[in-house]
């Protein structure tokens, strides 16, 4: 089968990703927090990321490679985390792994993934991260710490947006709980996606592998959204932040960022680059969208910049750029793909957007990344009945 003549965009692997996951599942990788009016500001702000096209250039051949923290990327994209990845189609880390260590790209581990670093430590390339939740306990995070570099993580990120439990409504309302439990309910929506069920058959149901030897068998009364990560974790400071640049001797990311003076206590701090966030709209339903808060983070640091937040394709990456991002992020979209695809659908996404990037840059007549025009800003379009969505 052609990949590209049959799923040729994001929104193709998404589409075919909603038809093979129960409907809980789908609700977990989907869905935002609140009204989702965050979520829906992410893509319509991106969509008001314009450029003007540019001719006669003659005959482009576009160079997406990037340099950031000290190495050459052949692309100015990775994998972010997402947590509980493996409820999302199973063995996601280690096909998601797999796939970026063959891209020579980014892969990042979710604290509340489904494998622990220990696990993942086979199937590493050489650009692999581990995203922090910060724990409580000091001795927990000195363990955590050192687990993610003994099993060959080079690149430590702290997630800082994330201070309590989301209400995530619409996941609530899927039915899915933190254990996940597989109520009646639940196994009757499993019932109809084959694929998911065969797979999970031969994995088992996922839990959150690195906090095992942390949890002592002691659970408490959670909300539906939250999980045994709230227990052990808090919310951090910039003492945190400190004690985790001395303790990590690596480059060190902090995820979350929007506010232009948090960008310059963290630069001073020492931090490596600054992650621009709101969490795709998963944890707080009145932040701006992302990009929008971009340009100003980059006017008030010097320091290496990442984007998230609402990408959904080749075009979306370099808008970021262009406002000054130096990386750019994607999770919802490469489970899409595994979702679609399996093992075969994060190969596939990175071609496409590849594809998408250098179609782009050929009406911009940029050649490299470093070529891409101004920005402009485009009015905003009324709501397209036709536009594709999930």
């Amino acid at each position: 089968m052609n990949l590209h003549s049959t799923f040729p965009g994001v929104m193709d692997l998404k589409w075919r990703a909603r038809r093979r996951l129960p409907k809980f599942v789908w609700e977990y990788l989907d869905s935002g927090t609140g009204t989702e009016a965050t979520k829906a500001r992410n893509r319509a702000a991106l969509d008001r990321v314009g450029f003007m096209p540019s001719i006669l250039h003659g005959p482009l051949e576009c160079d997406l490679s990037t340099t950031f923290l000290g190495h050459r990327f052949p692309l100015p994209f990775g994998v972010a985390p997402i947590g509980m990845s493996g409820l999302i189609w199973p063995e996601a880390e280690r096909h998601l792994a797999r796939s970026a260590a063959r891209a020579g790209i980014p892969w990042t581990l979710s604290t509340v993934a489904t494998q622990s670093p220990e696990d993942m430590a086979p199937h590493l390339g050489e650009h692999a991260w581990f995203q922090l939740y910060p724990p409580k306990r000091p001795e927990i995070r000195h363990d955590l710490v050192k687990r993610a570099r003994d099993a060959g993580f080079t690149t430590l990120v702290l997630t800082a947006d994330v201070p309590v439990a989301s209400r995530r409504e619409r996941q609530t309302r899927s039915g899915l709980t933190q254990p996940p439990k597989l109520t009646p309910r639940l196994l009757a929506q499993v019932a109809l996606r084959p694929a998911w069920a065969l797979g999970m058959a031969r994995t088992g149901m996922p839990r959150m592998r690195t906090l095992d030897k942390y949890i002592d068998g002691q659970l408490k009364t959670l909300p539906p959204t939250a999980h045994i990560g709230y227990i052990l974790r808090t919310s951090p400071d910039m003492d945190y932040v400190k004690w985790l640049r001395d303790h990590w001797d690596g480059p060190f990311i902090v995820k979350g960022v929007l506010r232009p003076e948090d960008a310059a206590r963290l630069q001073a701090a020492g931090v490596d680059a600054l992650w621009v966030s709101n969490h795709a709209g998963r944890q707080f339903d009145g932040a701006p969208a992302a990009i929008d808060a971009l340009p100003s983070i980059r006017a008030a640091t010097k320091l290496p910049l990442i984007f998230d937040s609402g990408v959904e394709g080749g075009l979306d990456i370099l808008r970021a750029i262009a406002l000054g991002a130096d990386f750019v992020m994607l999770g919802r979209a490469f489970h899409f793909a595994l979702a679609a695809l399996g093992a075969d659908g994060p190969d596939h996404l990175i071609d496409i957007l590849k594809r998408d990037m250098e179609a782009n840059m050929g009406q911009l007549g940029a050649r490299d990344l470093q070529g891409l025009p101004p920005p402009i800003h485009l009015p905003e379009m009324p709501e397209n009945p036709d536009r594709p969505v999930g």
